[in-house]
């Protein structure tokens, strides 16, 4: 079992930078890949980033590649996702996902345990 808490979203404006982290407990949580999902209002939650369990493969959505940034501190339980350049498109409920499965992919129905998400909001 793996349980899972987002943190550090809030009111960002136009350019500006966030990092977002989130708090594992469980004793899998080193051995799970990982990952970013969001929910924006009216609109179905998708994919942003994955990180494989040993931080050895990256995966990231086009809408946020080259401005975003996954990254995990297993020794801490904690995987992070950094976010600069925000733009109002980013505006969603950010939530930390993790898969004990084995498989490593973007795929939501991969990942079996999730966070209840953190609101990020981008607006001037």
């Amino acid at each position: 079992q793996v349980q899972l808490v987002e943190s550090g979203g809030g009111l960002v404006q136009p350019g500006g930078s966030l990092r977002l982290s989130c708090a594992a407990s469980g004793r899998t949580f080193g051995g799970s890949n990982a990952g970013w999902f969001r929910q924006a209002p009216g609109k179905e939650r998708e994919f942003v980033s994955a990180i494989r369990w040993n931080g050895g493969s990256l995966i990231y959505a086009d809408a946020v590649k080259g401005r975003f940034t996954i990254s995990r501190d297993n020794a801490k339980n904690t995987l992070y996702l950094q976010m600069n350049s925000l733009k109002p498109d980013d505006t969603a409920v950010y939530y930390c996902a993790a898969s004990d499965r084995g498989r490593f992919s973007p795929e939501q129905s991969v990942f079996n345990y999730w966070g209840q998400g953190t609101q990020v909001t981008v607006s001037s």
